[in-house]
């Protein structure tokens, strides 16, 4: 498995599993299907109510903790920093394991700044070994950076063929933030499962539309977490790593980028009040 060398030097496996949407009763098996089909990082948080569903898997998979790589993140609910302290020691518990390899503050508002606080504690303890953050646009992360003892080490965000983050990627390079994929598949959103430019380049590999997309992402990179409850498509998933795509592809994958959310916009006011309103 191919890794990316973090800024405060921990290996994070390039590909992993994520459970975004995966149910809590459905969570430790479509985990353990992960890890039995190879995936060595599943990438979770306390938003998805299925913490527990990983830390059951990882737990009965009889593969050594330290193998395993742990993504979680802190909802905004319990931001501030004593309530995101109390959570963490309650992913620790749910997780089953004393510590989580990475962890992420989920959204850039409420009190973003006393839960980053509670993570920079957490990660001197060695509660978590790298700290960092997800959706922050880079007038989040830069203003963000200028006022924390950690710089984050990973900012994970939006990104697939459509929105392809060069803008925010820039930035992120220069601070040393390493770059990690939510929803690399759209969630077949613009046509993904469609698109003909995707599908013309995997015939030529013998490969599907998506693993092209995926394929692309890692060759840019990016940290990627696909998402499947069906282990035959895990496995598929996986299977990207016996071919690079050509600087022609990449010149026409760079195409397919709008430059906007598939989702919605985190400077939308409309949006920033529907985050708040679960702060209280």
């Amino acid at each position: 498995m191919q890794t990316i060398k973090l800024n405060n030097g921990v290996m994070m496996p390039q590909m992993g599993y994520g459970v975004y949407q995966v149910s809590p009763q459905e969570c430790e098996r479509c985990v353990a299907d992960a890890l039995s089909v190879g995936y060595r990082m599943i990438d979770t948080a306390q938003a998805y109510q299925n913490e527990e569903g990983v830390g059951n898997a990882v737990a009965k998979s009889g593969i050594n903790r330290e193998d395993i790589f742990i993504v979680s993140k802190i909802w905004i609910s319990n931001f501030g920093y004593e309530r995101a302290k109390r959570s963490i020691d309650e992913s620790l518990r749910k997780l089953r394991t004393n510590y989580i390899d990475l962890m992420l503050l989920h959204q850039p508002f409420g009190d973003r700044y006393g839960a980053y606080r509670a993570l920079e504690e957490a990660y001197k303890e060695g509660k978590v070994r790298a700290i960092g953050v997800s959706n922050f646009y880079p007038d989040h992360f830069i203003d963000f950076c200028a006022n924390v003892d950690v710089v984050p080490a990973v900012n994970q965000i939006e990104t697939h063929v459509f929105q392809q983050q060069i803008e925010s990627r820039k930035y992120m390079d220069e601070l040393g933030i390493a770059h990690m994929s939510w929803g690399p598949f759209a969630e077949g959103r613009n046509g993904f499962f469609t698109n003909e430019t995707l599908i013309k380049i995997g015939k030529k590999y013998c490969k599907t539309g998506p693993q092209v997309a995926l394929r692309y992402l890692l060759d840019r990179g990016v940290i990627i977490i696909p998402k499947s409850i069906h282990k035959e498509r895990m496995a598929e998933n996986l299977n990207i790593f016996d071919f690079k795509l050509s600087q022609d592809d990449l010149d026409l994958l760079l195409k397919l980028d709008t430059g906007k959310s598939v989702f919605f916009d985190h400077h939308d006011p409309e949006i920033v009040k529907w985050f708040m309103s679960m702060v209280k």
